[in-house]
């Protein structure tokens, strides 16, 4: 069947509405040295109390503040490249959270928070960058962690072409309930469920919920090699996508400096990854991939031009500091992908 425009299906007025922890991002360079000394394993996401958050901003001098998490992240991406994008999170009313949302609103984001946390500050992480460019996150999630199924609004999810699922949200029973709430409206109104993995740390903990989710509820993955072999439990990336392909229709797997794999039922497509002179910091790398991808995917693009843009988004954000890019996207991504 050939690829269908969604962004004119009846009822559609975001390309995509992504759900996923509301964070402040906090980015700071350090060395090897940094790590080991603080016990922190190189290139995981590391959930953390608010003690153990506190004490690791007083290790770091020069750092950056923004608001981010994937899923936000996700959607700049997708506003940055001329898209309609919105987000679902959980903020509390203080400095960050009013931040987080003023942010939002600002670079073209439509923000559907969820009810105002009373109990737990506004969520942040710590990405620690070492000189190869390599991020370790340091979470502190806070209210972001307390998303329910009630804060899920129907009506959002079913104005968008596409909803896409936070993995990293995943480590509490209430978010589950939540994903499922979604994926629930979303096919309700014969939308598509996307999922990133997020983590393959995050993968381990939750393999089973996240395979049956994988199987029953998503129609789109995104993960990145190290991710996909942790779901299946294989070494080899192909016994990963063979068991891949019969789970889900589409799929992108990002494996950094070897491009990308993505898949369309019985199609398998390889995408070389773009030559960049330098890779500065991976953060948002496979967040800005999935902006890319949707971009595409929502107006009915073949996937190798989907996992085309998705590469050509995900090679600037790699060569900077910050998840996000400096640039519009739109001066990115050849005018020729970018027309419907």
């Amino acid at each position: 069947m050939p690829p269908v425009n969604l962004t004119t299906l009846d009822g559609v007025s975001l390309d995509a509405l992504t759900i996923g922890n509301a964070l402040v991002d906090v980015l700071a360079t350090v060395d090897e040295a940094f790590l080991v000394r603080e016990k922190i394993v190189k290139g995981s996401m590391n959930l953390v109390d608010i003690q153990r958050s506190k004490h690791l901003h007083s290790l770091v001098n020069s750092r950056t503040e923004m608001s981010g998490g994937s899923a936000a992240n996700t959607a700049y991406g997708l506003a940055s490249l001329g898209g309609r994008a919105g987000f679902i999170g959980k903020i509390s009313a203080d400095r960050l959270g009013e931040s987080f949302s003023r942010d939002l609103e600002a670079v073209g984001v439509k923000f559907f928070p969820g009810a105002t946390c009373a109990t737990e500050d506004t969520g942040r992480c710590l990405i620690v960058v070492t000189p190869d460019g390599n991020r370790t996150m340091n979470t502190f999630l806070g209210a972001a962690s307390l998303l329910d199924a009630a804060d899920i609004s129907k009506t959002a999810v079913q104005s968008a072409a596409v909803v896409l699922l936070e993995g990293y949200l995943f480590d509490k029973d209430a978010a589950k309930d939540a994903f499922r709430t979604a994926a629930e409206y979303a096919h309700a109104a014969g939308r598509k469920v996307a999922l990133t993995l997020s983590d393959s740390f995050c993968v381990d903990r939750h393999r089973d919920d996240f395979l049956s989710l994988v199987k029953n509820d998503i129609d789109i993955l995104f993960a990145n090699e190290d991710e996909l072999k942790a779901l299946y439990q294989v070494k080899s990336i192909n016994d990963g996508l063979h068991q891949l392909r019969d789970d889900c229709e589409f799929a992108a797997v990002t494996r950094n400096e070897h491009g990308s794999v993505v898949i369309d039922g019985d199609e398998v497509v390889i995408i070389d990854a773009e030559p960049v002179d330098s890779v500065v910091d991976a953060t948002g790398a496979g967040d800005m991939y999935a902006a890319g991808f949707l971009y595409g995917f929502v107006r009915g693009k073949p996937i190798e031009q989907c996992g085309k843009i998705g590469s050509l988004v995900a090679s600037e954000v790699i060569t900077h500091m910050g998840p996000r890019p400096l640039v519009s996207l739109t001066t990115v991504v050849p005018n020729d992908l970018l027309r419907v």
